[in-house]
């Protein structure tokens, strides 16, 4: 029997959050796990220098993520609010403008991203055997970045509506696809026999890129079964007014996500410190770590739709009931996921690589940063009501302090009057998310209210 459709102005806010942050969660889970999968076939199938150089240039490819991961929220944003309010014509617009706003994006990135990442690497690390292999790996990935952005774009138009079952059964092909790549790309071998010459890290660059290709096709015949598809007219001409309304949800969202990749970038560089092994151990113990936001992506992703909906709709009642359900649950599922991610510390660096001093600086970082899981869903639940309300510029000044400015400021702090200190650096974070969640939450339920007037 086909599944019921959902409603997201009627359904309960639980059943909705399990309808669409479990396929989400699922799917993130996978699309994650590439990362992980690449790290451990970069470590054992080619050398510890390339797995740091993957870890180094993880700041500069979240750049790409950003930009089409805030795309892609300011125009499910717009199209959940249309929907809400049973416009399907100005949705139907939205996602035409976006698919080719996407587009534009992703050259202007490939082109700013092959002159100017290998600067911005050489500040990190030096190291010119890690430098070289992060400009092969990245600029493959530059080139291929138009298939992340249209994956992403058609993804918006489904989660608007609800569906995040077909990102996920994508995004769990593509991970299969991925792992049957990546040894035959490095290797140049398929079994026994040699197909061609070694790609080496290169290798892991093109399996990834193939991996999202083929994605798109599937999205987008499940876009074309959409009540929104129906109002989709692709054309060059651009719309400037609907253009200008996406950047304005959608530059926030990504100078927000960009925020993180600088402050990556800032903590890889105090890291960078303590030396190459220290590098290769706390951006493999990243890699991992992010598994365990996944269920609370999922949340947000979830949060984002509902609220969008119900706030075009102007059911102001129920943009603060997912709030409080959303944030919730997250606390509780955090608090799990931080336990679990605490005990199997050592066990998934191991996976990584046999280098004890790595182990032993991914296994340190992630203890320490179990302590501040439960803090996170203050941040992630309170942005993903305020996209869902259109006022995606508190979302970016809230990164810039969390990621850049407050990180910056305490570690050099804890720098200067301590010394330098690997163990410490990372205390002094747990330190800071919890003061700046604790007040994050204040803020967030005086400026809800104030927003739908409750």
């Amino acid at each position: 029997m086909p599944s019921q459709p959902i409603n997201l102005k009627d359904d309960s806010i639980y059943s909705l959050f399990v309808k669409i942050a479990i396929p989400s969660s699922i799917g993130t889970i996978f699309q994650n796990l590439y990362s992980v999968v690449d790290s451990i076939f970069a470590g054992n199938f080619i050398s510890d220098e390339a797995l740091a150089a993957i870890g180094q240039i993880f700041p500069i490819y979240f750049i790409i993520i950003a930009l089409g991961v805030g795309l892609s929220i300011g125009t499910t944003s717009l199209i959940a609010n249309s929907i809400g309010e049973n416009n399907l014509e100005i949705s139907g617009k939205i996602f035409t403008q976006s698919f080719i706003l996407s587009i534009l994006v992703a050259i202007i990135i490939t082109i700013l991203g092959i002159n100017f990442s290998s600067s911005l690497i050489k500040f990190i690390n030096n190291d010119l055997v890690t430098l070289q292999l992060s400009l092969k790996y990245i600029n493959i990935i530059f080139f291929g970045s138009v298939f992340i952005f249209i994956l992403m774009s058609i993804n918006s138009s489904l989660s608007a509506q609800g569906d995040t079952k077909s990102y996920r059964n994508v995004l769990i092909f593509s991970f299969f696809l991925n792992i049957v790549l990546n040894p035959i790309l490095i290797s140049g071998k398929f079994f026994n026999f040699q197909l061609f010459s070694p790609l080496g890290i290169e290798g892991i660059a093109y399996a990834t890129i193939i991996s999202q290709f083929v994605g798109i096709f599937y999205l987008f015949i499940k876009l074309t079964k959409t009540q929104v598809y129906k109002y989709v007219k692709f054309s060059i001409i651009p719309n400037f007014l609907i253009i200008k309304n996406i950047l304005s949800q959608g530059i926030p969202a990504s100078i927000g996500m960009m925020m993180i990749a600088i402050g990556s970038y800032i903590l890889i560089y105090f890291v960078g410190i303590f030396g190459v092994e220290a590098i290769a151990g706390y951006t493999s113990a990243g890699r991992y770590e992010q598994l365990f936001f996944l269920p609370l992506l999922g949340l947000s992703t979830a949060t984002v739709s509902i609220v969008g909906q119900n706030f075009g709709a102007k059911q102001f009642s129920r943009v603060f009931e997912t709030y409080k359900k959303g944030l919730f649950i997250g606390v509780i599922m955090l608090s799990i996921l931080g336990i679990i991610i605490f005990v199997t510390s050592e066990i998934a660096m191991n996976l990584f690589t046999d280098n004890e001093f790595v182990i032993k600086f991914g296994s340190d970082y992630l203890k320490i940063s179990a302590l501040m899981f439960p803090a996170f869903p203050f941040f992630f639940i309170g942005n993903a009501t305020f996209q869902g309300l259109k006022r995606a510029i508190i979302v970016m000044y809230m990164a810039i302090m969390r990621f850049v400015i407050m990180p910056f400021i305490i570690i050099s702090l804890i720098f200067y009057q301590f010394g330098e200190n690997y163990n410490l650096l990372f205390y002094s974070m747990v330190a800071m998310h919890w003061t700046i969640g604790l007040s994050y939450y204040y803020f967030c339920n005086k400026k809800f209210k104030s927003i739908i007037k409750l």
